[in-house]
């Protein structure tokens, strides 16, 4: 076995869903969790609108899968719906079942090019906004879940969480969506000065948040 040497901060890294995560217990063709895997890191990299790959995009090499093994796995992943098979005449093409996947696949299997090609682009809502200011450059799948947090959480509440969460050095989105959650589940109060936030941003370091401030 060759040792792997590490990786390192300039590569870059590709977000993969918390729910794929659960399903590796029910995952056990290898071929099928490669497919996956592959196909969210090489989707969430294209450039453009038009996100989704063809069979021939699974490259046998990289994957160490025969033709037969990466046929079998793409057919596992679809029947799971982890990969959405989207076909109109003679091209076939694959997407993730993502909000944005979703809306691009039906889309494509209807013969509708051009509205799959700009399918579920993210206007610039104030949450996207917060996230490229504070955090970094969003990718497909943090887009998805951004606007999925939009439906969830009432509009006033983001800017708060993404200052609480800067004043802490914890720039990440599975932090800020921690403090929304908590809100929603435990109520928030809205009398409170929005300016006090950072003053009393300390409660955010304990109990449920406490694993945000582990350091190696």
């Amino acid at each position: 076995m060759t040792q792997f040497p590490g990786f390192t901060s300039s590569e870059t890294f590709t977000q993969v869903p918390d729910s794929l995560l659960r399903l590796m217990n029910d995952i056990d063709d290898i071929a099928e969790l490669k497919v996956t895997l592959f196909a969210i890191q090489r989707i969430e990299h294209l450039e453009g609108n038009f996100r989704a790959l063809c069979k021939t995009d699974f490259e046998a090499e990289a994957l160490g899968l025969t033709i037969d093994e990466i046929q079998r796995g793409l057919g596992k992943a679809v029947e799971r719906q982890t990969l959405l098979r989207a076909e109109n005449e003679a091209d076939v093409f694959y997407f993730l079942n993502s909000p944005r996947g979703r809306i691009s696949a039906e889309a494509f299997g209807k013969g509708q090019w051009r509205d799959a090609m700009r399918a579920y682009v993210p206007n610039k809502s104030n949450v996207f906004k917060l996230y490229e200011e504070n955090i970094g450059p969003l990718t497909p799948l943090l887009a998805d879940m951004l606007k999925e947090a939009e439906r969830t959480y009432p509009a006033a509440w983001f800017e708060e969480a993404f200052e609480i969460a800067v004043s802490r050095n914890v720039r990440n989105w599975k932090y800020i969506e921690a403090i929304l959650s908590r809100w929603k589940e435990n109520g928030k109060d809205e009398r409170r000065d929005p300016k006090d936030s950072v003053k009393d941003a300390k409660r955010y370091t304990e109990g449920e948040f406490s694993e945000f401030f582990k350091r190696d």
